[in-house]
């Protein structure tokens, strides 16, 4: 028997599926992924430094579904929340004026009295 005569009778045994890169993608955003791991340092049974890590990789709306929307109100990634914040350290410095200007020396925030 030939060599070639061995390869035309042999059959293609079925592989592994592969995914293009877009499918891995769209499938992650899709459903998500969460990556989790703790690093821990001690020394003689003594902890010196924990660091935990938590990564949620997902679309915008898969992460509204799973309840996580804090980039809405972060002023340094949204700027709807940026005026929000801008809006009311305005209205806290308006009051500390009138309360100034009407003679309140102890004028202050309720920021500042840790309220």
């Amino acid at each position: 028997m030939s060599d070639v005569d061995y390869r035309q009778g042999a059959t293609a045994v079925p592989g592994p599926h592969t995914a293009n890169l877009a499918d891995i993608l769209e499938r992650v955003l899709d459903k998500g992924i969460v990556i989790a791991g703790d690093i821990k340092i001690d020394l003689l049974d003594i902890e010196l430094l924990t660091i935990r890590l938590r990564l949620f990789v997902s679309s915008v709306d898969t992460a509204r579904k799973a309840g996580i929307d804090w980039w809405e109100t972060d002023p340094a990634l949204s700027s709807h929340a940026a005026r929000c914040e801008l809006r009311q350290e305005n209205a806290e410095l308006r009051d500390r004026v009138a309360a100034l200007e009407a003679g309140d020396v102890n004028a202050r925030t309720a920021s500042e009295r840790g309220l």
